[in-house]
């Protein structure tokens, strides 16, 4: 684990880069500021940090990059490259995406913006315990961008039809842990998001005068972004429990979390916000339709704790998910 002066450090220097290369190009093309940044070399030696520091600061800059396909590629036994995409799970759920009929795969999910320029995409068939992997060159699958609540997002909707020569069976421990893996990312880029939301909405009620005097001087005002912190701090400290206890249950609890926060949060700021947060002239709809498309990615907060509930039900007994 990196020491905190050298990770604060690394937190500042990625978060700068990033903001410097939006400040320059708007729609900058995040991915080579990473490279330069040595993104892939840090997430080999330390996973954990290097999706904190990184997926955090995409967040809380409104960036948009392809790292999620590094870190799902390196949890499934890939090396990380450019021109290699991963089919993501269906929106709102965590299943492998594709299925194998007979020697036919068929497959129909997302994938980031790196599909659209990839050679080949990664996809994982079968079922969660009996997972398997085949690369397709992505000249053989239908791609087209995903507009919906955030088009900027880069998403892009696939379809696969064709032959599964060449699968192969992976270790079955390998699907869980790219999903919590995943779960995780999405996860710090949502505490982002809802952390630059919330600096947004306490910067208005400083500036923002009524009878004379600042909002931010207001009870009701004071209240709302009070509860909007709680949540961030609370959605923080899930994810710090699923960086230092790292399993399948607390990068759920964290996704879940993360899903209820970013909902918490778009609600007690734009009603700060007030008419300017309903507006495009104001920053804020960024982030907040941001969070809404990524709250989708690796199962929503709802169906994650129905799961888990079922789980629960089913075993009648409750994990610990965080050792005292």
């Amino acid at each position: 684990m990196i020491e905190a002066d050298e990770r604060a450090l690394m937190e500042k220097a990625v978060r700068s880069a990033i903001a410097d290369a939006l400040t320059a190009d708007k729609g900058a093309d995040i991915d080579p500021v990473l490279g330069q940044l040595g993104w892939r070399e840090m997430l080999g030696e330390e996973p954990g940090d290097a999706i904190d520091i990184v997926f955090s600061a995409l967040g809380a800059t409104n960036a948009t990059a392809t790292a999620l396909d590094d870190v799902l590629l390196s949890a499934l036994g890939q090396e990380p490259r450019a021109d290699l995409a991963v089919l993501l799970p269906r929106f709102a759920a965590w299943d492998p995406p594709g299925r194998i009929d007979a020697d036919g795969l068929h497959a129909e999910s997302l994938a980031t913006g790196r599909a659209a320029t990839a050679g080949a995409i990664l996809v994982v068939c079968g079922t969660p315990s009996e997972p398997w992997r085949v690369t397709i060159p992505t000249t053989s699958v239908e791609r087209c961008a995903v507009h919906g609540v955030d088009p900027k997002a880069g998403l892009q909707s696939i379809r696969v039809e064709g032959s599964a020569a060449g699968a192969t069976r992976v270790d079955p421990a390998m699907w869980p842990s790219a999903v919590a893996l995943g779960r995780r990312a999405v996860a710090h880029q949502i505490a982002g998001a809802s952390r630059a939301m919330l600096e947004l909405a306490c910067t208005h009620a400083k500036e923002r005068v009524q009878f004379g005097r600042p909002i931010a001087r207001f009870q009701a005002v004071r209240h709302r972004l009070a509860d909007a912190l709680v949540a961030v701090e609370a959605l923080e400290a899930a994810l710090t429990a699923a960086r230092e206890q790292a399993n399948s249950d607390t990068a759920a609890l964290a996704k879940a979390v993360a899903g209820r926060t970013a909902h918490t949060v778009a609600r007690h700021c734009q009603q700060v916000l007030a008419g300017i947060g309903f507006t495009m002239d104001h920053p804020f709809h960024r982030f907040l339709k941001r969070a809404l498309a990524l709250e989708g990615l690796f199962g929503s907060a709802d169906e994650i704790v129905l799961d888990v509930g079922r789980r629960l039900l089913a075993e009648r007994c409750v994990p610990t998910l965080i050792e005292l």
